[in-house]
């Protein structure tokens, strides 16, 4: 017994690594010895390799098969001692690391390395789930990185992976490969009722979302909700890209429903990747000199060119030349927007 615990112990501590490296090792002195042993019924060294593999999965074809005493008792060791017992461990050694690494990915001890993906920070399981429903329905079908305080994963998701830890630690954003990120979307935290506190740990991240831009001279695209309008100077001076302002959001939504009966149905179809009419934005072409040009032609399209950036005026500027670097939105069906990309 003392001895099994002493065997057990020490193939308890071996790496995976180590197990496949042995496992090569005796596979193919394993392999040399049978082609030596027996040239003439292992003519070549890969009839004794095929040989060997399938001995030691003990799925034995019967194509070839040792002869001679030696090679049977070979066999025999082969089979009861390398055969059942380390290819055991072998295997036993991979679900382990499987399990290992799912477990760390859980966790959110695992590094992301991909790149233009979404990195989402504060965000409860409800606006995750949302968040990846539209991502998912759109055409920017990439992983979302979920950066939170907690020690386990909001959801399980195939295009989601959770990084645990404090995301005003520029350590934790560098887990989460913020310099190849697409965009970095702070939310305000809903478990704190003071607004003040609320916006003030929002801020402290995008400041160091800010520092690491500026240390990394990379232009990193951040979005952060606000609880309150008179705070949005302060996350200016952070160089804030865009401002979601939540509670006074939903307050001005309810405002335009009561004046405007329906208006929250136009609201909420802009809002969301569902079928029908969206909101798109799309590239200057070369023959468009004016945002009337570029209107008339949409409009035929079939698509309404309704802003550039957030200028929402340009109707009233329809003579003006449009910049090479505008940002032009348009509100359109999906096979509208793919027919204006490919133009």
């Amino acid at each position: 017994m003392w001895l099994l615990h002493r065997i057990f112990s020490k193939i308890s501590k071996i790496s995976l690594m180590q197990a496949a490296s042995l496992a090569l090792f005796l596979i193919l002195a394993s392999s040399i010895i049978m082609r030596m042993a027996e040239p003439e019924t292992f003519p070549r060294f890969f009839d004794a390799l095929w040989w060997t593999m399938t001995t030691l999965v003990t799925v034995g074809y019967g194509d070839y098969f040792p002869k001679s005493d030696f090679g049977r008792i070979f066999t025999m060791l082969l089979i009861y001692t390398f055969g059942i017992g380390a290819m055991g461990v072998i295997i036993g050694k991979i679900f382990e690391s499987l399990t290992a690494y799912r477990k760390l990915k859980e966790e959110g001890k695992l590094n992301y390395t991909g790149k233009g993906h979404f990195i989402l920070i504060g965000s409860s399981k409800e606006k995750l789930k949302n968040v990846l429903d539209e991502i998912n329905n759109s055409r920017h079908n990439c992983d979302v990185v979920v950066v939170d305080h907690t020690d386990r994963a909001p959801l399980e998701h195939d295009h989601l992976h959770f990084i645990s830890g404090n995301p005003a630690e520029e350590e934790v954003l560098m887990k989460a490969n913020i310099l190849e990120a697409k965009s970095v979307a702070i939310f305000s935290d809903d478990q704190n009722d003071h607004l003040e506190y609320a916006d003030g740990k929002t801020l402290l991240i995008a400041s160091r979302v800010e520092h690491i831009s500026k240390k990394y001279e990379k232009n990193i695209y951040t979005i952060v909700e606000i609880k309150k309008d008179k705070h949005i100077a302060l996350f200016e001076h952070a160089n804030v890209d865009e401002f979601i302002l939540s509670n006074d959001s939903i307050s001005r939504l309810m405002a335009q429903a009561a004046i405007y009966h329906g208006s929250s149905k136009l609201f909420k179809q802009l809002l969301s990747n569902t079928d029908g009419e969206n909101l798109y934005e799309i590239t200057k072409k070369p023959h468009w000199n004016t945002y009337k040009d570029a209107a008339i032609e949409l409009f035929e399209m079939g698509a309404t060119l309704i802003s550039d950036g957030s200028s929402l005026d340009i109707a009233r500027r329809h003579h003006e030349s449009i910049p090479n670097h505008a940002k032009l939105f348009v509100i359109c069906d999906e096979e509208t927007y793919l027919k204006i990309s490919n133009d």
